[in-house]
């Protein structure tokens, strides 16, 4: 007879630890309980920008160099102090909303997979920050000191306040997400979904990628923040292969 096939034996870190059944409607009355705690502090966040909102402006309206603003119809800046106070909290509520994210998800997840959320939260958060600075400190001085001196000559400059936050807030908010790239592939590439290898063979497509989205993302039309972003791009996504190379991946 020929002899069984051995078994393979199980590993440790691919077993749920301390596994408990839960039916699908405590699954929803759990999400439900989160999701109502995560907004509650949301609120309580904009609230609190809310009281701090005219600060928080002057300091989005500093890379504008002394443009003059104008509100060009009744209540405009109220509008735009409610979008700025809402972009503000949710990102002051941030952490939050990932522990809430993260307890919800962690009964699901094996023992190597649980190693991976407190690394991958942290870079997550310092990557997110770095790109609100980035974009703060590059991006929008870039664009705007574009679009000043291209046409500081023929008119004057002065701009909405809607559309000026709107722009600043979608460009600082594109980067932030972007900058979440090396965390996406460090991700994948300790999971065995992808290896650096694999990432590394498709340079090419990356870098036509990466210039697609440096013109999705920039909510200008002008080449050079166009180029700022799709170098960042390219950065953090060869920065993230190289990570993974460190660690043997």
């Amino acid at each position: 007879m020929p002899s069984p096939e051995p078994i393979d034996p199980i590993d440790p870190n691919d077993e749920l630890p301390d596994e408990v059944e839960m039916s699908l409607f405590e699954h929803l009355e759990e999400l439900r309980s989160r999701l109502f705690a995560a907004l509650g502090v949301v609120v309580l966040a904009m609230g609190l920008c809310f009281v701090f909102v005219r600060p928080i402006v002057r300091l989005l309206e500093a890379p504008a160099n002394g443009v003059k603003f104008l509100q060009l119809t009744p209540g405009e800046f109220f509008f735009v102090s409610i979008e700025v106070t809402g972009y503000s909290g949710l990102l002051l509520a941030t952490p939050y909303i990932l522990y809430q994210i993260i307890q919800f998800v962690l009964p699901g997840l094996t023992r190597r997979e649980r190693r991976l959320v407190l690394p991958a939260v942290v870079g997550s958060s310092v990557l997110f920050i770095m790109g609100l600075v980035f974009g703060y400190q590059a991006l929008v001085p870039a664009a705007l000191n574009f679009f000043v001196s291209y046409g500081g000559d023929v008119v004057e400059q002065a701009w909405s306040i809607e559309k000026y936050f709107k722009f600043v807030l979608l460009l600082l908010f594109s980067t932030a997400l972007t900058f979440q790239i090396p965390v996406l592939q460090v991700m994948l590439g300790l999971l065995g979904v992808v290896s650096s290898g694999q990432m590394l063979a498709g340079w090419r497509y990356v870098l036509l990628g990466a210039v697609i989205l440096g013109a999705v993302l920039t909510p200008s039309t002008d080449p050079l923040t166009q180029g700022l972003l799709s170098g960042a791009v390219l950065g953090l996504y060869f920065s993230g292969v190289g990570v993974l190379r460190l660690l043997g991946r």
